[in-house]
């Protein structure tokens, strides 16, 4: 790898860090893209400044963490605005989770869903190529990312499944990929169905190209589940691509906007590698 291809792109990343210190961040605007159940679910968005709706740019879709029961939309604000700056246009999106809506991780997946398809379907107005979506989230949101991708069915009722439901790509951050005993939140479903959404139990071929951020001393979602993972989605004969972080625990790559304690030096490394692996999908030009 040459310095000269990582200098640029280090640089815009911590500029973009340094500027969110301090900084409110704040979405150019909000979209309600799903109605269900008396609750209107929004995505923030983020553009890039010379966005016009004749173009054809890529986006890039965040789902939170937060154990399928909690969590904000604001943990992919530096992430999203980082990538608007990039030329993308990035959604954090809002979905259903246990402690507002009452609901289990079967819904998350269907709202993701919901979200990747929302997006594509309005594609021409929003200025996006349709064929350049890429879903992504950490942890919970991992997974709701990662069954975007992986899982078959589960799709909405009323929605229009003829307009796909699945990204382009996925870059996936301490992802939960498998819910039974051996991964995380075995607890959240019925025994009969621990492996009905759990993503290192339906690898095929023909996934999604995917890349996987995950610490090595994570102790909430193991190591192991990451490296299982890609390993079978490499023996389907799908691209994925594993980036271990020494001593990192879970939630490592957070920036200090959302996570203060963290500081910015494991955003920034994940987002340079981000921005490689979109650039070599030829998603980022």
């Amino acid at each position: 790898m040459k310095n000269t291809a990582i200098i640029p792109a280090l640089l815009l990343f911590i500029g973009s860090a340094l500027s969110a210190q301090g900084v409110e961040l704040q979405p150019d605007r909000s979209i309600t893209y799903k109605s269900v159940d008396g609750v209107e679910l929004k995505m923030d968005i983020f553009e890039p400044a010379d966005l016009k709706p004749a173009d054809q740019r890529p986006a890039i879709v965040f789902f939170f963490g937060g154990g399928w029961s909690g969590g904000s939309t604001k943990q992919f604000y530096q992430q999203a605005r980082a990538l608007a700056d990039q030329g993308m246009v990035a959604f954090s999106a809002d979905y259903r989770v246990k402690s507002r809506n009452k609901t289990t991780p079967f819904e998350c997946v269907k709202d993701g869903k919901s979200a990747i398809r929302w997006v594509r379907q309005h594609a021409a107005e929003l200025g996006i190529d349709p064929e350049r979506i890429v879903a992504s989230g950490g942890s919970a949101g991992g997974h709701v990312a990662a069954c975007t991708g992986v899982i078959q069915g589960h799709e909405e009722a009323g929605e229009d499944t003829s307009v796909s439901s699945v990204p382009n790509a996925m870059i996936l951050f301490n992802p939960v990929l498998d819910t039974t005993e051996k991964g995380y939140g075995a607890k959240n479903f019925k025994s009969e169905q621990q492996t009905d959404i759990s993503p290192c139990h339906h690898v095929r071929k023909g996934i999604v190209p995917t890349i996987l951020f995950h610490g090595i001393a994570d102790k909430t979602v193991p190591f192991e589940n990451a490296e299982r993972f890609t390993k079978l989605m490499q023996e389907a004969g799908n691209e994925c691509v594993l980036v271990p972080f020494a001593g990192k625990d879970h939630g490592f790559f957070n920036g200090s906007f959302f996570r203060k304690s963290n500081g910015d030096a494991d955003y920034e490394a994940t987002m340079q590698r981000s921005i490689e692996f979109l650039k070599s999908r030829g998603i980022l030009k």
